[in-house]
């Protein structure tokens, strides 16, 4: 075995003799969320590296950080090929529901795609919130898992050729776009991330670079940390504390290990 795959499995809680079949994977994917969190402290710190497979074991296995999209869905991938599934990286555009457009920063969303008996799935782990836990199907089929509904519904644009959809559960009561992808164009190095790293750290209207954020899902619901508040989605109902920094460091630590 692999030392990534060594790694990754002693992370999040899988024995090293279990084999990562098809069939397992949503349990596989559900303990990545509830174990590795979506956050951008790197980038906050000025302390982001080149994305290179060996600095994301590092950081993401070894020191047992979090990352953006771009990072853990490319941690995942390398575990999903080095465990023998067919599987790609793939670049997207995110929508803006407060906007009611998608976001000019361009494909800086980072998917994946999984082909398993002439099938093509959507994986994805880095989402912040609104992972599917499963498996989506680009046939059209919605999953159902813990954190709500999903579907991935073919439609051609100049963001791509296919859109994710979401009824996030307790959230939504009506299908919501998540971000278009591109199928057709899959990327051939994560080195390209670093494009998408520079813009996420450097662009005025990306959101992960004005504040520090760590989020979550929970078997319960989710846990999402700023510099000035701490949510807590427990079976639909939120509570939210005002803090400090003193208070982000300690809840930090409790509840992400960081």
């Amino acid at each position: 075995m692999s030392e990534l795959k060594a790694l990754f499995l002693k992370r999040i809680g899988i024995p090293e003799n279990q084999a990562i079949t098809f069939e397992m994977l949503p349990s596989f994917l559900e303990k990545t969320a509830m174990t590795i969190p979506f956050e951008n402290l790197s980038l906050m710190e000025n302390r982001a590296k080149e994305i290179t497979k060996e600095n994301l074991v590092n950081k993401l296995l070894i020191q047992k950080e979090g990352g953006l999209c771009y990072e853990l869905n490319s941690i995942v991938y390398f575990f999903l090929i080095e465990s023998g599934f067919n599987a790609v990286l793939s670049r997207g555009v995110v929508y803006n529901h407060v906007a009611q457009e998608f976001v000019k920063l361009g494909r800086t969303h980072v998917t994946i795609l999984m082909t398993h008996e002439e099938h093509t799935y959507l994986i994805d782990t880095g989402f912040g919130m609104n992972l599917p836990l499963k498996p989506v199907p680009l046939s059209g089929e919605a999953v159902t898992s813990n954190n709500g509904e999903f579907r991935v519904r073919k439609e051609q644009s100049e963001h791509g050729d296919y859109v994710l959809e979401m009824k996030l559960r307790h959230k939504d009561k009506e299908w919501k776009i998540g971000y278009a992808f591109d199928s057709t164009r899959p990327v051939k190095n994560v080195s390209e991330f670093n494009e998408i790293q520079t813009i996420i750290g450097e662009h005025e209207d990306s959101p992960f670079n004005k504040n520090p954020l760590i989020t979550r899902l929970t078997h319960e619901g989710s846990l999402i940390l700023t510099n000035t508040s701490f949510t807590q989605w427990i079976n639909g109902r939120s509570t939210k504390e005002k803090i400090n920094n003193k208070r982000f460091k300690a809840l930090s630590s409790q509840h992400f290990g960081i």
